[in-house]
């Protein structure tokens, strides 16, 4: 029987932080369920953000549903089309996912996006989603407004999406290195050591989940 195939981008910069800590996991829960797990650090490619050229939607051009700029994202949404699973991970910064993960989505989503009345997407099958986002905020109604835009879309476009949102993280090794007077590091760390367990074990679940349903 052939493996399900999963697919993990990582957005965030830092490559041993929470988020890339909480994609880790998930890629164990995905091995756990049997699939084969493929992990994409955005930070390492070469790329730009959507630039609204409309190549990939002239009809019946040899280019509809295909994104027209030759770079290292090419390659990457070729393997997306032939996975069963997709898992995104980025923090919040200002409010929002990193702009690696911005630009990202903006390429990923708009190529197959068809400005018809049915909203119809010209990605070639239905595939499981998931969305990791952490932040050293609180937890905020404005986040979860942002996330389920997020989810929605890639649920318009690709298939079925669910999200964990990590708040509260702890973000630094030595706290006393940076201006943190503003922040009870004391607390951020208690809340940590008893949250953040729980917030691996739902990311595992969900890289589990995810590569089951595929």
């Amino acid at each position: 029987m052939e493996k399900q195939k999963v697919i993990i981008v990582n957005g965030s910069p830092r490559k041993n932080g929470n988020t890339s800590e909480l994609l880790k996991k998930a890629e164990e829960g995905a091995r756990f369920a049997g699939a084969e797990v493929e992990c994409i650090s955005l930070y390492d490619l070469n790329y730009k953000g959507c630039v609204s050229c409309f190549t990939c939607k002239i009809k019946d051009g040899e280019m509809e549903g295909k994104c027209s700029q030759a770079d290292d994202l090419l390659e990457v949404f070729e393997r997306i089309e032939k996975a069963d699973a997709l898992i995104l991970g980025s923090p919040f910064y200002f409010s929002n996912v990193t702009a690696a993960m911005r630009s990202f989505l903006e390429r990923l989503l708009f190529q197959y996006k068809v400005y018809d009345e049915k909203g119809t997407s010209l990605f070639p099958k239905k595939i499981k989603t998931g969305f990791i986002v952490t932040t050293g905020a609180p937890e905020l109604e404005f986040y979860k407004a942002l996330l389920n835009n997020i989810t929605g879309s890639l649920c318009q476009t690709l298939g079925s999406s669910e999200y964990i949102f990590a708040t509260n993280t702890y973000q630094f090794d030595d706290s006393g290195r940076y201006e943190t007077s503003g922040i009870d590091v004391v607390k951020k760390l208690e809340y940590r050591e008893k949250q953040f367990p729980i917030d691996c074990q739902n990311a595992f679940d969900l890289g589990k989940r995810l590569a089951e349903k595929a």
